[in-house]
């Protein structure tokens, strides 16, 4: 499951290298990873919907929706990872995913310094499968929570973490995932109580 040989930096400066002065198709950003590459692939919606490029209206769904295939692909033990040609072929322009890329490389940096082995029994064989709901939930939240704002970004973020944690074998990133999905589900749920009271 771990893939250690991708840091959120290298990540980042993947994304960079894909984006050219044309549209960048999602098809081409899986393509610089590889088709067996879960995490770094799941880690990619999660890092662009943390970018300004959230702001693009249905950007966050899209970011979601792919999230979620990811995980619900990986807790089903596929091997090579498979997303639908309309996802595939939806195009992102070159100039925004570089801008994107170029803010996201100071949080990368951050992350990076701070990941290391710690409180390994979160991030085992048998914690995998609630890391990954977790992640699945996050995915599928986003397209409904859209509307909310800075929620979908703030799902992005614990989806980030949780990915950290599996490939650095860092539980204690996935304690932080946690923690910021509660906080990420509660964004609405206190939107919409504050809109009943007016």
């Amino acid at each position: 499951m771990r893939e250690n040989r991708h840091t959120v930096t290298n990540i980042v400066d993947r994304l960079d290298g894909v984006a050219g002065d044309g549209p960048v198709a999602v098809a081409d950003i899986v393509g610089a990873f590889g088709a067996s590459a879960f995490l770094p692939v799941m880690m990619v919606p999660a890092l662009l919907v943390i970018s300004p490029l959230s702001g693009i209206p249905l950007f966050s769904s899209l970011c979601g929706l792919t999230i979620a295939l990811v995980a619900g692909q990986m807790l089903a033990g596929r091997r090579r990872l498979w997303l639908p040609q309309v996802l595939q072929r939806r195009r992102i322009e070159g100039a925004r995913l570089h801008d994107g890329a170029r803010r996201l490389r100071r949080l990368a940096d951050w992350i990076d310094r701070h990941a290391h082995g710690r409180l390994p029994a979160l991030v085992g064989r048998g914690a995998n499968v609630p890391v990954l709901l977790a992640c699945l939930l996050a995915g599928l939240s986003m397209p409904f929570l859209e509307v909310v704002p800075f929620s979908s970004s703030v799902l992005g973020l614990a989806v980030l973490l949780f990915c950290t944690g599996l490939l650095s074998g860092d539980g204690l990133f996935v304690i932080a995932g946690l923690v910021v999905l509660c906080v990420a589900l509660a964004i609405p749920v206190t939107v919409f109580t504050g809109l009943a009271t007016l």
